[in-house]
């Protein structure tokens, strides 16, 4: 063993360049054309390989120096068989002493090929990564051959290292997201780079101005996670309609005046929900879910509805259950109690688990019509804006009736277009005419 220094060797128009990442620690045991350190210019990334094998017995230099030819690197205890690599070995004596002569040598049969191996995954994911253009991944070799074992690439991948630069840390977080990620409720948010998509940037917006930071409460980021999940999931189409309430809101109004001592106001919805539970009869494909595969549908037999609530923490969406079997009465009643419930922050788990169909209701606030997105694992919700009145041709004349948006999204796995148009048309009719509830 022989003690030796290993220099940088001539690395061409490299000048005075910085060390980004130093490959081997003491004591590693490192072989010829072994990569030492990365060294990057403003234009590119190379790799300095070692000369020679040996054990590294001493780092001359760290990440952030900058070197040039002949700079000093590292000392390394250079191996006996490396050095005499280059002569070939004497042939010993044979038996018999020095006067001896020598015998041919004895013809050896030949050997019999050898079974080729199955080809691993692993090499199977090598070579289908082979032809994969990393040119435009700003990665230093050793990352990028990295990436290429593992079957990553690096063009999807957001690094992290300086001015952009990919690291190993980079690829192996990148290989762990696609692993874990199944869209499970509350396991986190779905990581932006398995879509290919850089990461928003952390912008200090106080360069600009005053600002506040305010917490989001537990509510809008559950809501937010999971939200997100059935956004990027879920292929959504949204179907827009409208329902003449003219003669609903008529008796609706009339029920109230009757029934105003019992303090129950009836509002649209609980007739909406009796609607939307006589479409769901209808059209079973509507209250239904998709198994964990999607590869299953599972149609329900019960008709539990869920309703949007608007608190000062966030959106929550309790469940009325068993909306079929409760009279409009008894349905705002149930409105009215976990409403009061979402407001004061007593709704349990279970009183959001278990809906058929979700109801998305703005009529409240304003607007002519939005996209709700759908409320995995259902497959289709209801969103409901602002009557107004409009003139409607009668067949005579044009007359003035209340009529109300409806806009319906769909997961387009399940429910195609035609459906979804079918779906509203009938929830129309039945809000137009709400005597058809009773058939």
């Amino acid at each position: 063993m022989a003690i030796q220094e290993i220099h940088v060797p001539d690395i061409g128009s490299f000048k005075d360049v910085e060390i980004i990442e130093v490959l081997v620690n003491v004591g590693d045991n490192v072989n010829a054309e072994d990569s030492l350190i990365t060294v990057e210019s403003d234009k590119a990334s190379m790799e300095i390989p070692s000369p020679a094998s040996g054990v590294v017995k001493e780092l001359k230099i760290s990440v952030g120096d900058r070197v040039s030819e002949g700079s000093l690197l590292l000392v390394m205890d250079v191996a006996e068989a490396a050095a005499s690599a280059a002569s070939p070995p004497s042939q010993p004596s044979p038996a018999g002493g020095e006067g001896a002569k020598s015998s041919a040598p004895a013809a050896v049969p030949p050997s019999p090929p050898r079974p080729q191996p199955a080809k691993s995954p692993t090499a199977a994911v090598q070579a289908d990564m082979k032809d994969v253009d990393f040119s435009k991944a700003y990665a230093t070799p050793s990352v990028r051959k990295f990436g290429r074992e593992l079957g990553v690439d690096l063009n999807k991948v957001s690094g992290s290292g300086r001015k952009g630069r990919i690291t190993q840390e980079d690829v192996k977080a990148y290989v762990k997201d696609v692993m874990s990620f199944g869209g499970v409720p509350g396991k986190g948010a779905m990581p932006a780079n398995v879509l290919g998509v850089a990461p928003m940037p952390d912008i200090d917006f106080s360069l600009w101005g005053d600002i506040e930071t305010v917490a989001l409460s537990r509510i809008n980021k559950l809501t937010g996670e999971f939200l997100h999940r059935n956004w990027v999931h879920i292929p959504h189409v949204t179907q827009f309609d409208q329902a003449d309430i003219t003669d609903l809101e008529a008796f609706r109004k009339q029920l109230n005046e009757e029934n105003a001592k019992s303090g129950i106001k009836i509002t649209p919805l609980v007739f909406i929900m009796k609607a939307v539970v006589a479409g769901l009869k209808a059209y079973p494909r509507f209250n239904s879910s998709l198994d964990a595969k999607g590869e299953n549908l599972i149609r329900k037999n019960y008709f539990h509805i869920g309703v949007a609530v608007d608190t000062p923490d966030g959106l929550v969406v309790p469940v009325i259950r068993d909306v079929d079997k409760k009279s409009i009465m008894q349905l705002s009643e149930d409105l009215k109690e976990v409403s009061a419930k979402a407001r004061d922050k007593k709704l349990k788990p279970a009183d959001m688990q278990g809906g058929c169909f979700s109801i998305s209701s703005l009529g409240g606030i304003g607007g002519t019509k939005f996209t709700p997105i759908v409320n995995a694992p259902e497959v289709a919700i209801l969103g409901v804006s602002k009557s107004d009145i409009q003139p409607v041709w009668n067949g005579k004349e044009f007359a003035p009736r209340l009529m109300l948006p409806l806009s319906l999204s769909y997961d387009h796995r399940v429910i195609d277009g035609a459906d979804g148009a079918r779906f509203t048309t009938y929830l129309a009719k039945m809000l137009g005419d709400i005597r058809r509830l009773l058939v």
